[in-house]
């Protein structure tokens, strides 16, 4: 008998659909016509177990306990699916052969895979256990991820970097957590100092804005523009070029190069008014600007705040149905922006499906060139799974609420896209030398639309007279134009996620900046939007129309906390490292060792510190912070402490 174990029942379902009938269901499975049987977890069917499990004395929160670090990690039942995980456990031993077919993720690789370990699965029926990839829910796509299963040893790393994710969460959040609470408590404060390696980061990102913003103080710069005009006795073109200063006025400039000494501008343009000119170089090239890859979750977030000031979750809940329910589109949870190359060949199904179900895309499907095949298509970067797009399931999307219906539609055109052409563009750069000053020029004209039309994106066009190479002009007058600088904005939905995506830009550390890779981000494609909302529902974060800025008590948990745990340089790391490990280029031990020797220090500084950083908590805290002690101080905060990552 074969068993397949899918992650969760929809998914199981989905599998039943495509295997041989008659099928019969029982309590917690569903047998198939050719006598093997389906199932599934219902989610984590396991989960650490507590510190009093190692050690009872752990129960109490104490200094002399902490670092608590596992020798031998334990992991118990979850107690509302324990009677689930009873049932798979008995048919994983009477099954012959294993198929794991969790989301193709990290997360759904270890879930599954701590279930087939939980049982006592060993020896040859362990290297046995194939792997079913599912991407797409409906029957052909299932059908075809049953017909070309892999050996689940494949994906060990996969599974491997999911743990060290879940115990080095583990072990950061609640040993972290303990001891700051301890020292809060010595100042009068009852609540939890609830600490994650990813909330505690992001949360630190928002408070700085805020406090950037607050503390910001607007100053006037300085551009020059020259009025240039070309031929007068030959019919004569006017245009614009822009002052670029030398190195000689570096002294005169801010860090990001703009002068702020308005005598140095007055002097510039007074010195080229009623001046000759001369073109020192003339560049007109036709450029091409390539269709977006498909999306991945968080671009579609970003997109979708941008476009439609949805929240991370909003977009992620509204995804989670129309892979499951509707069926009409791909895995959801992914991390990747690209295609198989053989999916290609069921483009044509898809399209058709776009057509049917969205009336308003019957025209741009028509534009669509099928014999297109872009760099979207690269097998190279693909593994466990694909981009999000569309299925070729046809449900017309009337019977859908607006939001799930803008969401598909975002998902069709950026699939749609990649069977247009490019982008195309004319572009002219002028370098304009007067009285010995450099002055640029730039023009820039639409020559087709290509991908841009099925967004409905008009740039606007602008243009510079033909010059040549030594071309003498006059510079009628210079102008200075007086700017202010302007405060960064606040955080809102897309800008929030964008920073967590791409977290090296906010990483204080320079080498560590240069390390990690544009890809490298705060939390994972599948938790960014829990981590959002959940210092939203901590009261740690508010909603001020689209912006997001810290509450109180988010700043006073911020300013109370070491700054090392506020940044996100720690993370990123970890995330650069899980990643590596996931790609078989670091080993789990490499990876916690000095993840444990971090932590030993970290907690070391913590107790020696003492309370007194902690004062501004207790002076004014609300009761964002306190509902530790409405359910029970130290038994809540032991639950909590599991989901401060």
């Amino acid at each position: 008998m074969k068993l397949y174990i899918a992650e969760k029942p929809s998914l199981a379902r989905a599998i039943v659909d495509a295997l041989p009938k008659p099928h019969r269901k029982t309590e917690g499975c569903i047998h198939v016509g050719n006598g093997d049987i389906v199932s599934w977890c219902i989610g984590h069917l396991l989960t650490q177990v507590d510190p009093e499990a190692y050690n009872a004395d752990f129960k109490r929160w104490k200094f002399e306990h902490l670092p608590i670090i596992p020798e031998n990690w334990k992991l118990k039942s979850v107690t509302r699916t324990s009677k689930q995980l009873t049932l798979l456990k008995k048919l994983i031993k009477q099954a012959d052969q294993l198929v794991h077919v969790g989301d193709p993720d990290r997360e759904g690789q270890l879930l599954v895979d701590e279930v087939i370990h939980f049982s006592g699965t060993k020896g040859n029926k362990l290297k046995q256990v194939e792997r079913c990839l599912i991407n797409d829910l409906t029957i052909n796509a299932v059908k075809r991820s049953l017909q070309n299963l892999r050996s689940n040893q494949e994906f060990i790393p996969l599974s491997t970097s999911a743990l060290a994710r879940t115990r080095a969460d583990w072990l950061y959040g609640l040993n972290l957590t303990r001891v700051y609470t301890l020292q809060a408590q010595k100042s009068g404060y009852q609540g939890v100092i609830s600490v994650g390696r990813v909330q505690t980061p992001l949360l630190g990102l928002v408070v700085r804005r805020d406090k950037e913003i607050e503390n910001f103080v607007s100053k006037p710069f300085y551009e020059v523009e020259a009025h240039l005009i070309t031929d007068q006795q030959n019919g004569s073109e006017s245009f614009t070029a822009k002052w670029k200063p030398s190195e000689a006025c570096a002294k005169y400039q801010d860090v990001d190069g703009r002068v702020i000494v308005k005598g140095l501008a007055d002097n510039v343009a007074q010195r080229i008014s009623k001046q000759d000119a001369i073109v020192k170089s003339f560049i007109a090239k036709n450029k091409k600007q390539i269709a977006p890859l498909p999306y991945n979750l968080s671009s579609l977030q970003i997109d979708a705040a941008r476009r439609y000031n949805y929240s991370a979750q909003q977009v992620l809940d509204v995804c989670q149905a129309l892979y499951e329910r509707h069926k009409l589109i791909t895995y959801p949870r992914s991390d990747s922006r690209y295609l198989p190359r053989n999916h290609h060949s069921q483009a044509k199904a898809v399209v058709q499906a776009i057509a049917k179900n969205e009336q308003s895309l019957i025209d741009a499907v028509k534009g669509a060139d099928l014999a297109i095949k872009g760099r979207a298509w690269n097998d190279a970067k693909v593994d466990a799974h694909h981009a999000i797009i569309p299925t070729d399931t046809n449900k017309p999307l009337g019977s859908l609420d607006d939001m799930s219906q803008n969401i598909y539609d975002l998902i069709a055109r950026q699939y749609l896209a990649q069977f247009y052409p490019d982008y195309s563009y004319a572009e002219c750069v002028a370098e304009i030398e007067i009285c010995n000053g450099l002055f640029v020029s730039k023009a820039k004209a639409k020559l087709r639309d290509g991908w841009k039309v099925l967004f409905n994106i008009q740039d606007k066009d602008t243009f510079l007279p033909k010059l040549l190479k030594g071309q003498h002009l006059f510079c009628n007058k210079g102008e200075v134009i007086e700017k202010n600088t302007k405060p960064p904005c606040s955080f809102n939905d897309a800008t929030l996620l964008a920073a967590m995506s791409n977290i090296s830009r906010f990483v204080k550390n320079d080498s560590l900046k240069k390390i990690l890779k544009e890809t490298d981000g705060l939390g994972t494609e599948a938790t960014r939007a829990g981590i959002i909302e959940l210092l939203f529902k901590r009261q740690f974060l508010k909603r001020s129309g689209k912006i997001i800025q810290a509450t109180e008590v988010g700043i006073k948990l911020i300013e109370s906390l070491p700054e090392q745990l506020t940044l996100p340089d720690m993370t990123a790391e970890w995330e650069m490292q899980l990643n590596a490990i996931s790609e078989k280029q670091r080993t789990y031990h490499s990876f916690m060792q000095p993840l444990q020797a971090q932590l030993n220090s970290l907690v070391a500084n913590a107790i020696m510190a003492g309370p007194q950083g902690l004062v501004n908590l207790t002076n004014g805290a609300d009761n964002n912070l306190r509902y530790a002690r409405k359910k029970g101080r130290r038994r809540t905060a032991n639950k909590k402490v599991k989901k401060f990552s």
